[in-house]
């Protein structure tokens, strides 16, 4: 036995390109999705305080923002909409006239199939409660009657031009009835990402100033969302998606939960997308304005965590800033 240390990992990393060659885990700008949030009734894009460097776009400036995404290698943009009216139903969310179906008017004229447009599938940005469903009587959320809504969307942003679909509601049953309602308007080759793991979580405060969501009279989200606490649960979860038609399963938070999307990637092997969300880019953001951290170093190594943690597809308010950074 040699009585000389081994230096074979210190050999492998002397130099920029040794590491590079060697690299187990690589990430591009074809592996991020941005979401971008579109608008109704602003002539001007609005600034999101709570979340650096985005913007509620009208749907002009969206237009630009998804070209020059495109022309980074951007995979694909999320659509959310921000509608001038709300009521109980959230019907603009199905209004074939809605923000988000005339915006995807506009950008199959522009970027056509050259990125992926997917479509947020929920009606929460559109109630006037707040809540992802129809609340009934007793002021819980109508898992079944809620189910109409999510198929009554998810045609008409398949109608409007959708590459995908994405229901984040967390109903049971969701991916079943979307996928019926898709395949009977003729739409079967429009794959469904489901938000298959989605965690009750803290970090959402963000998005939902991006959103204007607040929920009125009371409740919360935790009956149909997951509890943080669980794992064997998301597991369970994954599976009734899987059995019911989902092309694309997602872990949405992610950072805070790498050991979930590790869990999930070795139980499926359908492509596995996970949601870097608005309190995780938050909290990096202002860190790295306060000097506390160097914000593009941590954020491309947050980034490849999720990677190398075994996601797919990264859904990122990063995607703009890490495609320069990567180009």
């Amino acid at each position: 036995m040699s009585t000389f240390p081994d230096r074979r990992m210190r050999r492998l990393r002397r130099t920029p390109a040794l590491r590079r060659m060697v690299a187990e885990t690589h990430l591009g700008a074809e592996d991020l999705v941005a979401p971008l949030f579109v608008r109704e009734g602003i002539t001007e894009p609005q600034p999101i305080a709570s979340l650096p460097g985005v913007m509620q776009h009208t749907r002009e400036s969206v237009r630009k923002e998804v070209a020059e995404l495109a022309a980074l290698g951007v995979a694909g943009v999320m659509l959310f909409g921000v509608p001038s009216h709300k009521d109980e139903l959230g019907s603009g969310a199905f209004d074939s006239h809605g923000i988000v179906q005339a915006t995807l008017g506009d950008l199959r004229h522009e970027v056509g199939q050259q990125m992926v447009l997917i479509t947020d599938l929920c009606v929460d940005e559109y109630t006037s409660h707040g809540h992802c469903g129809i609340v009934g009587a007793d002021g819980h959320v109508d898992n079944d009657a809620t189910l109409a809504l999510y198929a009554k969307a998810a045609v008409a942003q398949a109608d409007a031009g959708s590459h995908m679909v994405a229901p984040s509601g967390m109903m049971d049953g969701q991916v079943a009835a979307i996928r019926a309602a898709l395949d009977g308007a003729g739409h079967a080759h429009i794959p469904i990402l489901a938000y298959a793991v989605k965690y009750a979580s803290a970090l959402y405060g963000p998005f939902r100033d991006a959103v204007d969501v607040q929920i009125v009279g009371g409740g919360d989200r935790k009956g149909y969302q997951q509890d943080w606490r669980n794992a064997r649960e998301a597991l369970m979860e994954l599976q009734l998606d899987l059995d019911e038609g989902a092309d694309i399963v997602m872990v949405k938070p992610a950072i805070t939960y790498l050991d979930i999307i590790a869990k999930v990637r070795a139980l499926t092997n359908v492509p596995l997308a996970a949601y870097h969300v608005s309190g995780e880019y938050a909290m990096l953001k202002a860190a790295a304005a306060n000097g506390w951290i160097d914000g593009p170093a941590v954020a491309l190594e947050q980034l490849t965590a999720v990677k190398r943690a075994g996601a797919d597809v990264i859904l990122t308010y990063l995607a703009r800033e890490m495609a320069e950074v990567l180009r």
